[in-house]
This record gives C-alpha cells, sequence and structure tokens, in this order.
C-alpha cells in the first residue's frame, strides 16, 4: 500500500481510537415498545394466545349448532357479539406483534444472510445508522438527514475521482471506516443501509482505502444494484463494460435474425458476419432440434455394492418410473422427469437425472425435484447415505463424455448448403479446400489432441460471445460448446454441405442474468425475451438453434479464412490495436 493510501487509515485509526473512549461513557437504557404494557410481555402474549383460541373455539361451537338447527348465521347473541370483538382484538393484537416483525424481518433480510445482534448493537454503538435513515432508505426526508448526520471525516486519498467523492454523503464517511475497520461486514451493507447503490458506493470506496488501488476506470454509475440483489452478483462495486456487436441477418429455417455478440476480439462479429452472408445468399440454413432436457446426477452410498444395485435396478424398473415422476414433478409446474439412467462406482450409486424445464435453464428447477425424490427413496432404503445432491455424472461446466453421447440441454443439428458460387466470391476459397481442410483439421487433428467435443473451428468463441449478449452462464460454454463440424461435397463437387451437431447447448430465458436490462435487450431483438406463454420453452429451443446458427456461420467463415491463407492479414487489420503499449502506464 502507498503512503498516500496510508496516511488517511493511520488518522482514522487514531480518530477512531477516541471514538471509541468516548462511546465507553455509561448511556441511558433505551425504552422499549413492550414496556408501555402493564403486563409482563410473555404474560400478555399468552392471554392473548388463550383469548384467540377459546373464542374461536366458541364462535365455531355455535355456528355448528345454528347450521344443525338451521338458525340463520346474521343473527347473534350477545355472547357471539362479544366473542367477534374479543376474537378481532386479539387478531389485531397478535398480527401486531407477530405480522410486523415477520414482514420486516423478510423485507430486511433479502438474500443476504441474518446478522446476529452483537453486529447490529455495534453498529448502533459506531454511530453509523439511525432508525430513521434505515426506514426512510434513499428518499429520506430532510430532517430525517440531519437527525442522521454523522461528524464528517476529512479525506485527503489521491487515489479518490472527485466524481467518486461527489457521490458520497457527509454520513457515509462513518459507514466506511466501519467497513474498513471490519467492524461492518462488507457483505451487509446492502440489508443495513437498504440502498443497493449506495452500499456499492460505500463498498467502493472502502475497497479503495484498504488497498491503496484506484477503481477510477471502473464504472459505477449507470447501472441498476437494485436488480441484481439476491440472484446474479454479491458485493458489487462496479460493472464491466463489454462491447457488444451484431451478426446477420441469419436466415434460419425461413426467419431473418439479427444476432447480438459481446465480445473484446476482434474480427470475431466480423467473420460470423460474413458467414451468415454466405448462408442467406444460398438460401439460408435448417436446424433440428434432437433432445431438450437439463440433468442432474446425485451420488448415494450404501453399506454394499448389493443394495446400491437393488436401488440401480428399482430406479431402472418401468412400472417404477410413474410412481418417482410424480414426486419428481410435484416441485415445478415446467418440469417434467423424462428418465433415469444409472450407473455404479463399488458401493456408490450415480442416478443421472434428466427433465424439460420450460424457458429457463432448469439447473435449479432439477435440483429441487431430485431432492424430492431421494426424500420418497429413502422411506424405502433407510440405509441409504446421500453423498451430493451433485455426483459429477451430470456433467455440469466440465467437458465430459456423457454430454457428449447422451446430451444435455439442448441437442441441435443445424446444417447449409452453401453454392459454388458463394464459396468462391464471399468465401474467398474453394468447395475441395474446405473439405479437405475439415477432415485434416478439425477431425483427424482433434483426434490427435484427444479431444472431447472439441471437433470445430472455434464453436466456443461464438456460443461466449452470445451468452454473454443474452445474459446465459458463461461457464457453461465448455458443454455447450460441445461440437462437430462437418462438411462435404455436393451436387457432383461443386456446392459445400456444411453441418454442427451440438448435442449440449444450455440455454435460457427467463431467470438468472436474462432480466438484466442490457441482456433482456438483446434477448428482446432475438425475439426470445421471457417465457412463452402460447408454448412453454419454445423461446428457449428457438435460442439454441439460433445459437448452433451462428456457430455454423462462424465456422464457415473462418475455415474460409484459413483456407484462403487470410486469417493472419484479418487479424493484424481488425485485432491489433494502434495504441503504444509502453506508453501505457499501470495507475495506482
Amino acid at each position: 500500500m502507498d503512503k498516500a493510501a496510508g496516511e488517511p487509515l493511520k488518522q482514522y485509526h487514531r480518530q477512531r481510537h477516541h471514538h471509541n473512549d468516548h462511546h465507553n461513557l455509561p448511556t441511558p437504557t433505551s425504552l422499549k415498545a413492550s414496556d408501555a404494557l402493564p403486563l409482563p410481555l410473555y404474560l400478555t402474549n399468552g392471554l392473548f394466545f388463550g383469548l384467540f383460541f377459546s373464542v374461536a373455539y366458541f364462535l365455531l361451537h355455535r355456528w355448528r349448532e345454528k347450521i344443525r338447527n338451521s338458525t340463520p348465521l346474521h343473527i347473534l347473541t350477545f355472547p357471539e357479539i362479544a366473542g367477534i370483538l374479543c376474537l378481532s382484538a386479539s387478531v389485531v393484537y397478535l398480527l401486531g406483534f407477530f405480522g410486523i416483525g415477520i414482514a420486516q424481518s423478510l423485507i430486511s433480510r433479502g438474500s443476504q444472510d441474518s446478522w446476529d445482534v452483537e453486529e447490529d448493537h455495534m453498529m448502533e454503538k459506531k454511530g453509523g445508522l439511525c432508525a430513521a435513515e434505515i426506514c426512510s432508505g434513499p428518499a429520506k426526508s430532510h430532517a430525517a438527514s440531519l437527525a442522521c448526520t454523522l461528524a464528517p471525516v476529512p479525506s485527503a486519498r489521491a487515489v479518490s475521482t472527485m466524481f467518486q467523492t461527489s457521490l458520497l454523503g457527509s454520513d457515509d464517511e462513518e459507514v466506511i471506516k466501519g467497513v474498513v475497520s471490519g467492524d461492518i461486514p462488507s457483505y451487509s451493507l446492502e440489508s443495513k443501509l437498504r440502498d443497493c447503490k449506495r452500499a456499492a458506493v460505500i463498498r467502493r470506496e472502502a475497497l479503495q482505502r484498504m488497498t491503496g488501488r484506484s477503481l477510477e476506470g471502473l464504472p459505477l454509475e449507470g447501472f441498476d444494484y437494485e436488480s441484481i440483489l439476491g440472484q446474479c452478483c454479491e458485493m458489487p462495486v462496479g460493472y464491466v463494460q463489454i462491447p457488444v456487436g451484431v451478426a446477420g441477418p441469419l436466415l434460419l429455417d425461413g426467419k431473418e435474425y439479427t444476432v447480438p455478440m459481446a465480445t473484446t476480439e476482434g474480427c470475431l462479429v466480423a467473420s460470423t458476419n460474413r458467414g451468415c452472408k454466405a448462408i442467406f445468399a444460398s438460401g439460408g440454413a435448417s436446424s433440428v432440434l434432437l433432445r431438450d432436457g437439463m440433468t442432474r446426477a446425485p451420488i448415494v452410498r450404501f453399506g454394499t455394492a448389493k443394495r446400491a444395485a437393488e436401488l440401480k435396478f428399482f430406479i431402472e424398473d418401468p412400472e417404477n418410473f410413474d410412481t418417482l415422476s410424480v414426486v419428481f414433478n410435484r416441485s415445478s409446474r415446467f418440469g417434467r422427469l423424462q428418465n433415469i439412467k444409472c450407473t455404479i462406482a463399488g458401493k456408490n450409486l450415480y442416478m443421472r437425472f434428466s427433465c424439460s424445464t420450460g424457458d429457463a435453464m432448469g439447473m435449479n428447477m432439477v435440483s429441487k425435484g431430485v431432492q424430492n425424490v431421494l426424500d420418497y427413496l429413502q422411506t424405502d432404503f433407510p440405509d441409504m447415505e446421500i453423498i451430493g445432491i451433485s455426483g459429477n455424472f451430470c456433467s455440469d461446466k466440465k467437458p465430459a463424455a456423457v454430454n457428449w453421447i447422451e446430451g444435455r440441454g439442448k441437442s441441435v443439428v443445424c446444417e447449409a448448403i452453401i453454392k459454388e458460387e458463394v464459396v468462391r466470391k464471399v468465401l474467398k476459397t474453394n468447395v475441395a479446400t474446405l473439405v479437405e481442410l475439415n477432415m485434416l483439421k478439425n477431425l483427424t487433428g482433434s483426434a490427435m489432441a484427444g479431444a472431447l467435443g472439441g471437433f470445430n473451428a472455434h464453436a466456443s468463441n461464438i456460443v461466449t460471445a452470445v451468452y454473454i449478449a443474452t445474459g446465459q452462464d458463461p461457464a457453461q460454454n465448455v458443454e455447450s460448446s460441445h461440437c462437430i463440424t462437418m462438411m462435404e461435397a455436393v451436387n457432383g463437387g461443386k456446392d459445400l454441405h456444411i453441418s454442427v451437431t451440438m448435442p449440449s447447448i444450455e440455454v435460457g430465458t427467463v431467470g438468472g442474468g436474462t432480466q438484466l436490462a442490457s441482456q433482456s435487450a438483446c434477448l428482446n431483438l432475438l425475439g426470445v425475451k421471457g417465457a412463452s406463454k402460447d408454448s412453454p420453452g419454445s423461446n428457449s429451443r428457438l435460442l439454441s438453434t439460433i445459437i448452433a446458427g451462428s456457430v455454423l456461420a462462424g465456422e464457415l467463415s473462418l475455415m474460409s479464412a484459413i483456407a484462403a491463407g487470410q486469417l493472419i492479414k484479418s487479424h493484424m487489420k481488425y485485432n491489433r490495436s494502434s495504441k503504444d503499449v509502453s506508453e501505457i502506464a499501470p495507475s495506482n
């Protein structure tokens, strides 16, 4: 840490020591709302609980007698009127005592962990927040602001820009100091402050002070931090900008699509766009969806391999599948169990569940269904020990032969016939050269490398760019990029037949990052935003075919560039910066 960054911290620790001495003085005991009750709190609660249940029983008993005697229910006696009043009073008390507290705890908790009482007390002791500030949030009144204002501590940090300083209020300084000292956990800021953007500003400034490093180039403004709370990112301090380009139109199954691609690799969008042009000029591409099912494979253990085999036979018995399906399908109105495939390693059993998931990518959906089945199986197999909800036989975010063979997510084949004239004029090569290069590079070369699902030129380039643009999980490009590219001369050797087979494209149009504004706009550009109301799952299936079509375009263009000897020339033109890197000094 540099000296400029260290001095304010030293000053802070001296002030903090003086501040602690000040707070060691005795303070008056704070009043509680329960102090206004005439009876102790536990007696008051017991009284109203007893009143509620006894009056409810009395009224139900009376109304049952009226129904039996055909007496109108609206004719009330004095005891019944008194009972209704007592019941109403007890309900009001119980809702006020319990309902408000529960609602506030749920709202304040959000997606964060619950904080213990010591942290809350410590925060109050440090003077970081007051009741008026917490309740009013970002729209607090001027009077509340004055009541909550803490003594500002001057900051002479060299790493803080004027813009970032302007975002900090005078009452934020004490909170920043608490985060720096560790008295206030950084992860609790959203819960404590009830203002996600303010929490990001404070966390960012505290991070700069602790590390002595500037985050000046990392944007902070212009992002909705409320939208990521509890679902996309924890402890944000800004966001990373990735440019989004478009390739197309991609003519696929008779419709045109403009494909958004988020990438920092020069030439990638231009190359894919050229492939789209060649496909369009040749009449378009067509696609077929082969399978659609997300998987999860828990691992369970028994005392003997024989017992593990008994469960395997039980699960694979067709007579038991309907029962297991009912148990599984209770977890969601979209998740529907398709099959279960088992394999054994000693006394350990791996069960690979596959299910449809609607327009969601579906990992959480299938996991909930699997948990239901495991709970059900333990009734008949009490000696079954559940080791983990995922045993890597799924297999998620890892290259695996099971995904290459069985598929995971959407399995898609996309093909096109590129005319000889288009190959020559647009792609600047010829059919025979492309076919030979594909065989020696994508097939033979990948086999020599021991590739697993990597029999292609650069499918992961396109998959990852579209994934980032549309809010998918970028880590799933590992198995989603499994692809084999095939090329063959057709029509007497004049035209080129090209196809890509991708067995495990894992995408969704709802949930996760798809709900963020930028990613949602890219999905809307493709016409697959959100869930399909007419045909659940159709939007995510269409997205998978668009991705396969984009990969087809990217494979066609890159292979043509290599065949024509243009790869280095194009990258030198589009993928090289004109800036002198020796003049770019790191900023501290």
